[in-house]
C-alpha cells in the first residue's frame, strides 16, 4: 500500500494549489496491460527499434506496418485502468487543469480526459508526409492494407513521433507553457530523463512549483527536485489520492 504520510501530504499540496498539472508515462499504462517499448515484453523483444525510426518508413513502410498493427491491435484492446479513470477525475473536478503523456495509446482520451497534450503523437492517428495531412485511424482498415492518403495516395504514417522526427512544435509549446504555469506537478510512471519530458518538471519547480513524484522506484527526479515520492503503482496510488 502506498505510504500514508506521502499521500497526505500530496493531498495537501493539491488542494492548496491552483495550477496543478501532470506528466505521464508508460508506468500509468502498464496496469492496462501495455508492457514498456523497452522493458519485458515490450515491442522491442520482438521487432527492431529501426522499424520505428523515420528513414526506415520512407524507404520501406510495409515492415513498418507490420509492427505497427501490432502496436494499434494493443491499444486497441486495452482498457483505461484506474490511473487513468483518476486522472480524468480529477481534471472532472477542477483538481487537474492539463495533462502532458509521453504514451500513444489513448488511453487518457478514452478515460474521459480532456485536457492532454501528446508529446510523442498518437498510435490512433495517421498522418501524410507529402501533404502534411491527418486522419483519424478509425476511418481506415489498417488490418488489410497499407492505408494511403485520400488526398495524395501516398502511404500514411503512424501518428505516433518516430526516431528522427521531432516533437510537433505545438504540443511543445502547450507542454511548456502549463509546465511553466504550474503550481504542482504529478510526475506518474516515467523516468523524465528523455527531453522534452524531463525538462518540464524543472520548468514547474524552477517556478518555484511543487513535483510530486509517483513511480515504482526511485529516478533522477526522487532525491534531486521531486517534493513527495510516493512508491508503488499509479492505479493503485492515484485513485488514494484522489
Amino acid at each position: 500500500m502506498p505510504d500514508s504520510d506521502s499521500i497526505r501530504t500530496a493531498r495537501d499540496i493539491i488542494a492548496k494549489s491552483h495550477y496543478c498539472t501532470a506528466l505521464t508515462g508508460a508506468g500509468v499504462s502498464a496496469g492496462s496491460d501495455i508492457p514498456c517499448f523497452r522493458g519485458r515484453g515490450g515491442i522491442w523483444q520482438k521487432y527492431d527499434p529501426a522499424l520505428a525510426g523515420i528513414e526506415m518508413f520512407r524507404k520501406d513502410p510495409g515492415r513498418v506496418w507490420e509492427m505497427a498493427r501490432e502496436l494499434i491491435a494493443l491499444a486497441g484492446s486495452a482498457a483505461p485502468n484506474r490511473a487513468h479513470c483518476s486522472l480524468a477525475a480529477m481534471e472532472k473536478g477542477g483538481l487537474l487543469k492539463g495533462l502532458v503523456t509521453q504514451n500513444i495509446d489513448g488511453l487518457h482520451q478514452r478515460a474521459g480526459s480532456r485536457s492532454v497534450i501528446e508529446l510523442h503523437g498518437s498510435i490512433m492517428t495517421l498522418r501524410c508526409l507529402e501533404c502534411r495531412s491527418d486522419f483519424d485511424l478509425a476511418g481506415f482498415n489498417i488490418m488489410k492494407e497499407y492505408p494511403l492518403c485520400p488526398a495524395c495516395s501516398r502511404v500514411l504514417k503512424p501518428g505516433m513521433v518516430f526516431f528522427g522526427e521531432t516533437v510537433p512544435l505545438g504540443a511543445l509549446n502547450e507542454s511548456r507553457l502549463l509546465a511553466s504555469t504550474a503550481d504542482a506537478m504529478l510526475v506518474i510512471g516515467t523516468s523524465a530523463v528523455v527531453n522534452p519530458a524531463a525538462e518540464l518538471p524543472v520548468m514547474t519547480k524552477g517556478n518555484r512549483g511543487k513535483i510530486i513524484e509517483i513511480n515504482i522506484e526511485e529516478t533522477g527526479l526522487t532525491n534531486s527536485i521531486t517534493d513527495v515520492f510516493i512508491q508503488g503503482r499509479a492505479e493503485d496510488v492515484l485513485p488514494e489520492l484522489l
